[in-house]
């Protein structure tokens, strides 16, 4: 709305749009109104930890360069408000802008718990902005106002179902929002169902009833980090139990060691090597062919560790994953020394 004097014109430009705001049929622009008056003049609405902009366009009319200070002053918290300027002076015939940059904290509306019975929650704020200017040669100096009004404003989404001449009316947007606030968080969990399934993202409560669902044992000794990926992976150490494959991908979880899939057996951060052989079985077994007497052990391996600090290898953990995932039948050694590889990226 421009307003002007000899010497400026102000016109203040709202960057956001005013939403089923109430007005004052009585009111007069630029008139101090009381904290629950609303003027029928600027109108800027503010969301709680939103920033919000007024553009302040201001014109020399004069023929002569002005200095310029501006001012905002109201009803409401001075640090609620900042101004930017692209300078303190305006030649003659000239134009120039300023910009209000309004921000209100996010718990605008939570840190009002604590009012008295007789108290009421202010929304609804009235201030002014002066643009004092003084002529470089006179040293005359005029001032130039412009009123505004501020409207905090929660967020509100149910009015965007009702009819929009519903959305013309301000007091049914804040009535939704008592509402909103009771229902919205049930239907954001439902949005994020899955999340809460998920090993990986799911909070902690929630690890004890994902491991119980897929049949996991939670180990105290691992890491929260290693245990959401055991439990995520429950169903394939299931499905490869007693085989060299699934004891790999166990240990693998377990203690975060590399899978290297693509090197050979005896340089992999973890080594599993079998000798399977039925032994020495009489009637069928041939001396010096696929029987040795007293050579080997039959249905054995070896398991060989091979990580960049020995100390990070948990060699308990580790045997007693062993003794979980093999064969009964079966007989293993462990072997835990540094890694000679270098790992890549």
């Amino acid at each position: 709305m421009p307003r002007s004097t000899q010497a400026i014109s102000l016109m203040l430009t709202p960057m956001q749009i005013s939403e089923a705001l109430l007005t004052s049929a009585g009111a007069q622009p630029g008139s101090w109104m009381g904290a629950d008056t609303i003027a029928s003049n600027l109108n800027l609405v503010i969301r709680p930890g939103e920033p919000s902009e007024m553009v302040v366009q201001i014109r020399n009319l004069g023929d002569r360069s002005l200095e310029l200070t501006l001012q905002v002053e109201g009803n409401f918290p001075q640090d609620w408000c900042r101004i930017g300027t692209e300078g303190t002076e305006i030649r003659a015939g000239q134009q120039t802008e300023a910009v209000l940059y309004f921000q209100i904290p996010a718990d605008f509306f939570e840190q009002h718990q604590a009012l008295h019975s007789q108290e009421t929650l202010t929304l609804n704020y009235q201030g002014h902005f002066s643009a004092h200017t003084t002529e470089h040669e006179t040293e005359r100096r005029q001032a130039e106002t412009a009123a505004f009004n501020l409207y905090i404003r929660p967020h509100t989404l149910y009015p965007s179902f009702l009819p929009a001449i519903y959305g013309e009316i301000d007091f049914v947007g804040r009535f939704l929002k008592i509402f909103e606030q009771s229902f919205e968080p049930a239907v954001q969990s439902l949005d994020t169902l899955w999340a809460h399934l998920d090993p990986l993202t799911a909070p902690t409560a929630l690890l004890p009833f994902l491991a119980h669902w897929v049949g996991w044992s939670l180990m105290p000794t691992l890491s929260l980090e290693r245990q959401r990926y055991l439990i995520r992976n429950a169903i394939s150490i299931y499905r490869w139990r007693g085989t060299r494959r699934g004891l790999r991908f166990y240990l693998h979880l377990a203690t975060g060691l590399p899978l290297d899939d693509h090197l050979p057996e005896e340089e992999k951060h973890i080594g599993i090597t079998e000798f399977f052989s039925p032994g020495f079985v009489a009637g069928a077994a041939r001396i010096g062919e696929d029987a040795i007497l007293g050579g080997g052990r039959p249905f054995y391996f070896t398991v060989y560790l091979r990580p960049d600090d020995v100390s990070q290898v948990d060699e308990a953990l580790v045997r007693g994953v062993i003794e979980q995932e093999k064969p009964a039948f079966c007989t293993y050694d462990l072997f835990v020394q540094p890694s000679t590889i270098a790992l890549e990226p």
